[in-house]
């Protein structure tokens, strides 16, 4: 039992591994989004349809792509951290709307709901001391 305590001391390794795979699998999103170019925003942005909201759907969609982009490098960095997690569980929050409005089933929502979570425990928790912030 005594192993177990000893972990603690590496829990700014843990954070960093976490964002590390959390923000370079973001990043495989965003890229994506961000080479389909305005069209492709216009109709990601379309997403916030969902919320009333139907003007814009370019800019939201790019503010999408760019959560999933530039947000995750600056997760995996650790710079402005809290705030591109913010930008980032936000999107997400948004994806998961989309799923159930449309009334996927649970395993086409769960990336989007595991991402949420994710980013809003990093939100709390901060970078840890191996990042640019040093959070």
């Amino acid at each position: 039992m005594a192993i177990f305590g000893k972990l603690g001391r590496y829990s700014h390794t843990g954070l960093l591994l976490i964002r590390l795979v959390l923000g370079a699998m973001m990043l495989t999103h965003g890229f994506k989004k961000l080479a389909g170019g305005s069209a492709a925003w216009e109709k990601l942005g379309g997403a916030m349809g969902h919320f009333g909201i139907h003007a814009y759907p370019t800019f939201w969609g790019f503010m999408a792509t760019f959560a999933e982009s530039v947000c995750a490098l600056l997760v995996i960095l650790g710079l402005w951290f809290r705030p591109a997690a913010i930008l980032i569980t936000f999107t997400m929050i948004v994806a998961t709307t989309v799923h159930l409005k449309k009334g996927d089933a649970i395993g086409d929502m769960e990336l989007a709901i595991i991402y949420t979570f994710c980013y809003m425990g990093l939100i709390l928790v901060g970078p840890g001391k191996y990042s640019v912030d040093k959070g």
